[in-house]
């Protein structure tokens, strides 16, 4: 996949929870200057700033109900028209769905772009269920566990600070972890099969060392920068 001249790379980064995608994005920011792009954080700033969108996402939210595809594209493009992202973006949590992204290649089209890369990070869901529900963390200090890659050295114990109360987050249960991970087939992986039928889709195992993943999309997204 390459990069138009003079078209800022739009990139979206798909995976399910516990893949890494926020990890990795920040990454790419600090290498390449994107900037990533969350659907939660742009509403905030919008409702924040009172844009027009802004306040009609409010208007929505206060009523309890759900803002539509509409207004969040809204929203995306007045913060695509904003300077600091004139190098590139990372788009996280938008879109999740084919009619979403069918939404959003008329709105960039308008505005005389496109999505320019689509990177599936790919999971084993059985491991990933294992990465995530045997995570722990001290009470104390926050120092970070995992029940098969990081025990501590004494059971219940903190190698840091000593602490003796382990916290454990509810929605890292197995069984929430599955559950999902079962959503993100249902409603998101479609999208793979959308972008792999523009010919912009790329993979990456995201299984591997945190290190190893960075360089395989580094590599991804340099050439996604090149001109076409």
């Amino acid at each position: 996949m390459g990069a138009d001249k003079n078209t800022r790379p739009v990139l979206i980064l798909l995976g399910p929870p516990g893949a890494g995608k926020g990890t990795q994005a920040r990454r790419l920011e600090e290498r390449f200057g994107l900037v990533q792009l969350s659907t939660g954080d742009l509403l905030r700033a919008a409702v924040a700033a009172g844009t027009e969108a802004g306040r009609a996402a409010k208007a929505v939210m206060e009523a309890g109900g759900l803002v539509s595809d509409q207004i969040v594209l809204d929203i995306l493009a007045d913060r695509l028209a904003e300077p600091d992202v004139a190098g590139g973006v990372i788009l996280d949590g938008f879109p999740r769905t084919t009619v979403q992204a069918e939404a959003l290649d008329e709105m960039l089209a308008a505005h005389g772009e496109r999505v320019t890369g689509a990177i599936s990070m790919e999971v084993d869901d059985a491991a990933m269920v294992e990465r995530i529900a045997g995570r722990f963390t001290c009470g104390a200090c926050g120092e970070g566990y995992h029940d098969s890659f990081k025990p501590t050295a004494v059971e219940g114990v903190c190698d840091a600070c000593g602490g003796t109360e382990m916290k454990r987050r509810a929605d890292d249960k197995a069984e929430t972890v599955a559950a999902r991970l079962e959503a993100y087939h249902a409603q998101t992986a479609p999208l793979i099969g959308y972008y792999e039928g523009k010919g912009l889709l790329d993979r990456v195992d995201a299984m591997g060392d945190i290190d190893a993943v960075t360089e395989a999309l580094v590599v991804l997204v340099e050439r996604l920068r090149e001109p076409a």
